[in-house]
């Protein structure tokens, strides 16, 4: 059998696989890929006789490297035929049954087609070199997706690499002994008081594992998502971990729409353990648990607070650590309530630019109003509120006041019926 000689073969698989951290086999693949599309335009420019070559006209070929032998060659199957009408595709019993004379029409057989050594020109050395170069990207996504797939929504450790516009571009492991592989932290995933300086380290939260072909890093980091606060949490608090201490929600702004506020945290926790203080287990002891992730988070302020069942109590926990001395539920149906403080403690309720408030209200899913106390007027405010719901609401409460009263109407001619009057005796 003939044979193209590749002098180099077998150190090309060996370096191309450790330089791009991909198994010897799936490197041969690509190799193996890359030159049968060499072949096609080695016999696309060969066509002199014009013929139309479709999409699928050289599923039929293979290469089959000889690594030992540093070449390859291309097989084809043809199937047996009386009457030849492609030679590509096909080839006559009777020049088959010269070599098998137990050849029948029907069966395949497979052939060398490999073109001489000098034929196979520059240009199909270049397009094998184009395709090699895709089919090897091509295999590191899809090893990166099979790698990574499972780890969304985890914390991964990251290294920085370089810079790339206003993206940070890091290094990152799946576990011991994995290669790193590339992940993209993008401006808005970023912390505000983050270094991140070259070979700096840092937790990131793996939001996304992206699909296809595109360009660049196909893992998605952020140092932004609440996520990774939970994370945090979790690996510090062993009563986290052994589930006795539940974190029901957290609200987070990592990156405040003033550069006057810092980022801020809030995280609701609760127990079903009567002896256990699921705020002091976050917090530890003198603070030593919480440090632990404050630090991580390069001084983000975190407020951790007690979940209660009861929408009251559980914003006035939220609004910590403003003093809150009354909680009024406007409206359990839309959310809304409104909150009394005293007027010490208006700015520390509201907090700085609004921040404090707006995170209690993403915490618990309330709208929440604060209000001075001193100046609150409880009836005209809950007239203020019933005028607005009926301005809003006329058609639904004429709709309820008409089934109420023929809801009353039919059980006031059951009675009727039922006990008759006094001029039936």
């Amino acid at each position: 059998m003939s044979m193209v000689t590749l002098p180099g073969l077998k150190e090309l698989i060996e370096s191309i696989s450790r330089e791009r951290n991909l198994p010897r086999l799936a490197v041969q693949s690509s190799i193996r890929e890359a030159l049968l599309k060499g072949y096609e335009r080695y016999r696309r420019a060969q066509n002199l006789e014009r013929k139309q070559f479709d999409e699928d006209y050289f599923d039929n070929f293979e290469v089959e490297l000889d690594i030992e032998g540093e070449g390859f060659r291309v097989l084809s199957t043809k199937t047996i035929v009386e009457q030849v009408n492609n030679s590509d595709h096909q080839i006559s019993l009777e020049e088959v049954q010269q070599v098998a004379p137990e050849a029948q029409s029907g069966d395949s057989v497979v052939l060398d087609v490999t073109p001489d050594q000098g034929e196979f020109g520059r240009m199909a050395a270049m397009q094998t070199k184009q395709v090699l170069a895709q089919k090897l990207r091509d295999q590191q996504r899809q090893m990166v997706q099979e790698e990574f797939q499972d780890l969304e929504s985890t914390v991964l450790q990251a290294r920085v690499l370089r810079f790339e516009r206003q993206s940070v571009i890091l290094a990152v492991s799946s576990g011991f002994g994995q290669p790193e592989v590339e992940a993209e932290l993008p401006k808005r995933e970023q912390l505000p008081n983050d270094n991140y300086r070259a070979n700096a380290t840092f937790k990131v939260y793996l939001k996304k594992v992206s699909q296809g072909q595109q360009r660049g890093p196909q893992l998605l980091v952020s140092r932004a998502d609440a996520g990774l606060v939970v994370y945090l949490f979790a690996n510090e608090v062993p009563e986290i971990e052994d589930e006795v201490v539940r974190i029901v929600a957290v609200a987070r702004e990592a990156n405040p729409p003033s550069r006057y506020v810092g980022p801020r945290t809030k995280i609701a926790v609760d127990t079903l353990d009567r002896d256990v203080d699921p705020v002091g287990a976050c917090i530890g002891a003198r603070g030593s648990r919480i440090q632990v992730v404050v630090n991580e988070l390069r001084g983000e302020k975190i407020d951790v607070i007690r979940w209660s069942p009861d929408p009251a109590t559980y914003i006035a926990n939220a609004l910590s650590p403003a003093r809150v001395d009354e909680v009024r539920l406007m409206d359990p149906e839309s959310r809304q309530t409104h909150v009394l403080v005293a007027e010490d403690q208006l700015s520390l309720a509201i907090g700085k630019e609004g921040q404090n408030v707006r995170l209690a209200a993403r915490l618990t899913g309330w709208k929440i109003d604060i209000k001075d106390k001193a100046k609150y007027d409880h009836a005209a405010e809950d007239t203020k509120f019933v005028a607005v719901r009926a301005k809003y609401q006329p058609e639904d409460d004429e709709n309820e006041m008409e089934e109420l009263e023929y809801e009353n109407q039919e059980e006031l001619e059951l009675e009727h019926d039922r006990f008759g009057t006094g001029d039936e005796d």
